[in-house]
């Protein structure tokens, strides 16, 4: 944290102290461009470049959260493979409930209010509105949430060398199933209106293809 505080200028640190709260990071990141690339943002870049995609900005909302006092987690949402994208969440606990922020190009896939008893409770709030460009539901499982704090020796914060390294033991967690494969023969499409509410201001061109649609 001091590495990135001093990189910082005046005005750049003047808002980074303005995110003082779970919900005003994520109006914060709400207010950023999302854009689908490979390319993994440091949370210093992302605040100067003004854009990002649900890792670099779950990076920095856990950065954010750890300046509260919070530790730093982050979580996955694990999809079908070659359906759908994963999703990943910056995880904060008040009074005993899980709540999250996250960046996306859907709009239901976004802040959690600190109001769920366990972290399968917060994966499944995220069930309907997890779904590719077809209306399939795709999310399948969850990951534990990795706390930041013990990659302290890499500065993550203003490297994308050290980003990829935490990315990379980042993915190799396993997943933690969340529906029984006879549940899941069963799912129906996502309705069109629910569709069209959670696509409300998407970038087309961020979207993940399904294998099929390759």
């Amino acid at each position: 944290m001091k590495e990135f505080i001093h990189h910082l200028t005046p005005s750049e640190r003047a808002e980074w102290e303005s995110l003082n709260s779970p919900i005003a990071i994520q109006n914060f990141l709400d207010s950023l461009s999302y854009v689908g690339e490979e390319r993994n943002r440091s949370p210093l870049n992302v605040l100067r470049d003004r854009q990002c995609h649900c890792l670099d900005g779950g990076l920095l909302a856990a950065l954010a959260l750890s300046r509260l006092g919070f530790p730093p987690l982050l979580m996955d949402l694990v999809p079908e493979p070659g359906k759908d994208d994963d999703h990943v969440l910056a995880v904060y606990r008040i009074n005993g409930g899980y709540g999250a922020i996250a960046k996306s190009n859907f709009v239901g896939l976004r802040f959690r209010e600190p109001v769920y008893r366990t972290l399968r409770e917060l994966a499944m709030s995220y069930f309907e509105m997890f779904y590719n460009i077809n209306g399939e539901k795709t999310l399948r499982g969850y990951t534990r949430p990795i706390n930041l704090a013990r990659f302290r020796y890499l500065n993550w914060a203003v490297s994308e060398e050290d980003v990829a390294k935490v990315v990379k033991h980042f993915y190799s967690r396993k997943s933690i199933p969340l529906l029984k494969e006879e549940s899941i023969a069963l799912l129906s499409p996502v309705d069109r209106r629910s569709y069209e509410a959670g696509m409300l201001g998407t970038n087309f061109e961020g979207l993940y293809r399904p294998v099929a649609e390759i």
